[in-house]
């Protein structure tokens, strides 16, 4: 008899082998897995579409769909307590259920899913795919429902995204809703325009136009506003709170005295306190509307961003290939008067919360600077102000969020010569949680003296230039993995890149013997006047040392020891601030 044979090979010899039936004519694969589920599924529609062996109708807007129980049942915990469960449609003798939230329409491609596992979204009408989005959420269809929401994400237009907010509101589907919202902020002008924007609610209205990120010129939101509540009844107490969300500011000022004026919407005083913030502030101090690209550089070539005299290098995306004469941009620091800087130009407003450039750092030269953001490249508001703090290569800058079209660095202070040299540049909104003082320097919650945050260390004698500072806290010896200096003679100082406000640090004291030391810690953000942190010159000291202090802006740590019991020598393995929790060091010889 010809046909399979295992012979004497186990289950898993098996599933490894290639095997031939002989008999049937079948190559079975690698796994010997056979996989015809999609029969079952089509023969399982079939079934539906036949009407044979049913047990239960549903019926929904008038129409009858005979069904199966235990299909359904075995689908979704609903219909498995609808149908089997103490509620009155699973007695004995109720054959027939009627749903009143739902179409027939949308019930009927719920059940082709059911049955197959399969729905061609596609070939439904939006509104059906709406409503069997919201049946999907209502039985828990989880896995229908997340491929609907990406189905509908994908197929965002000017013409649905507001219908499909104000589902996604009904429901409660943030990850939607984020998605219609990030949609119409950026097409805020032809979504005001549209039929749909007529059809959406109060709630989600004031939710949308409200929103910073909702990019569109503001006498389009007025007008955008007015046409809606022509189209809608809403009371008195409503359309005033409506209302608000227009930023009468924003509009210009003929505007703001015809048409505005006219429609009567506003009150005299609410048009003429508008008046008085354009006539007082700086453009960019109003409340401002801008474009949202999260986690997106905006300051890049390929956004039409500029840099003023073409220096567009600086948006190159290049921090690897630079050197003394070329890769960067630069201007001259200027001894009396403002210098013009480097202005970099966006290709309109964005809404930005984050800058990160690159001091030319190929040798341990210090830079100062101050930035400053504007809307019309005349009126300037200062955001970053290191004018009286000694900054090298990267620098990362967080700031409260601002509305902004140019951005212009200005050096103040080069350690080497009276140029500014800048090698790369880009900006950002980010989701980044930070904190910053009170002067708007960072408070970081992570170790910002390391290779990695571009710290260095400037004095100190180590076979190794930044073995202070790389992390490792196993692999030293008599001979390598520290720094040191001579006893009454040198010290070790640390820059960080930028100033931070520090309240804590943690050092490792060389300790393959028995040996203490005694020292003490300075902190400078200039490197000229010097704050002493801890004083523990009096104290012996070995491994470990966690110190605590009160908050200070720091961008230089001095460590200076004062005694070692083995010798002359001071050795320090490892330096980080702010320090990690007691409980991440490698041991607890702590002082």
């Amino acid at each position: 008899m010809s046909g399979l044979s295992l012979g004497a090979c186990d289950g898993r010899d098996f599933c490894r082998s290639s095997i031939r039936d002989s008999t049937i004519g079948i190559n079975f694969d690698a796994l010997g897995e056979v996989e015809h589920y999609e029969h079952v599924s089509g023969d399982l529609f079939d079934l539906l579409k036949s009407g044979e062996h049913t047990d239960v109708t549903f019926v929904v807007g008038g129409v009858r769909f005979p069904v199966h129980r235990v299909i359904l049942a075995s689908r979704c915990t609903f219909f498995s307590v609808l149908l089997f469960g103490d509620m009155r449609e699973a007695q004995p003798g109720n054959n027939e259920i009627t749903l009143q939230d739902a179409t027939p329409e949308s019930f009927r491609a719920l059940l082709e899913y059911i049955y197959s596992g399969k729905v061609c979204l596609g070939d439904l009408p939006e509104q059906v795919i709406l409503d069997l989005l919201g049946l999907s959420n209502k039985y828990d269809f989880s896995h229908l429902q997340s491929s609907i929401l990406a189905y509908l994400k994908a197929t965002l237009s000017v013409h649905n995204a507001c219908i499909i907010y104000n589902v996604a509101n009904f429901y409660q589907l943030s990850d939607l809703c984020l998605a219609c919202a990030s949609y119409i902020d950026i097409n805020a002008q032809a979504v005001m325009r549209s039929e749909a924007f007529l059809s959406i609610s109060h709630q989600s209205l004031v939710e949308l136009v409200s929103r910073t990120s909702f990019y569109c010129p503001e006498l389009e939101v007025y007008f955008g506003i007015r046409r809606w509540l022509d189209n809608n009844e809403v009371s008195k107490d409503e359309e005033k709170n409506i209302l608000k969300i227009v930023r009468l500011e924003l509009i210009p000022m003929s505007s703001l005295l015809g048409e505005v004026r006219e429609s009567s919407l506003f009150e005299a005083n609410d048009i003429l306190d508008a008046i008085a913030m354009i006539n007082k502030k700086n453009m960019i101090e109003l409340n401002q509307r801008g474009l949202l690209l999260p986690e997106e550089n905006v300051a890049t070539v390929q956004h039409d961003a500029t840099v003023s005299d073409n220096q567009t290098i600086l948006l190159s995306g290049d921090t690897e290939s630079y050197t003394g004469d070329h890769g960067y941009a630069i201007h001259t620091i200027t001894r009396n008067g403002p210098s013009k800087g480097i202005i970099v130009g966006l290709n309109q407003p964005y809404i930005i919360n984050c800058i990160k450039m690159l001091l030319w750092d190929r040798d341990n030269r210090s830079y100062s600077y101050y930035i400053e953001i504007s809307l019309d490249g005349s009126q300037w508001l200062t955001i970053i102000d290191r004018r009286d703090h000694l900054c090298r290569s990267w620098q990362e800058l967080f700031f409260e969020d601002k509305v902004v079209k140019y951005i212009r660095i200005i050096g103040t202070f080069n350690s080497m010569n009276r140029s500014f040299h800048l090698v790369s540049f880009s900006c950002l909104h980010t989701s980044r949680r930070f904190s910053l003082s009170k002067d708007g320097l960072i408070i970081p919650d992570e170790n910002v003296a390391s290779i990695s945050t571009s710290a260095t260390v400037l004095e100190g004698v180590s076979r190794s230039r930044n073995a202070l500072l790389n992390g490792n806290t196993r692999d030293y010896d008599w001979d390598s993995g520290y720094t040191c200096h001579q006893l009454g003679s040198g010290y070790i100082i640390i820059q960080l890149a930028q100033p931070y406000v520090i309240s804590t640090m943690r050092l490792l004291l060389w300790d393959c013997d028995d040996r203490s030391y005694s020292y003490y810690i300075e902190v400078s953000t200039d490197q000229k006047s010097w704050t002493k942190v801890i004083d523990r010159s009096q104290e012996s000291c070995r491994s470990w040392q966690h110190i605590q202090f009160d908050p200070l802006p720091v961008t230089f740590v001095k460590i200076v020891g004062t005694h070692n019991t083995a010798n002359e020598v001071f050795h320090c393995v490892h330096f980080e601030c702010p320090a990690a929790p007691l409980s991440s060091s490698p041991n607890n010889h702590f002082n």
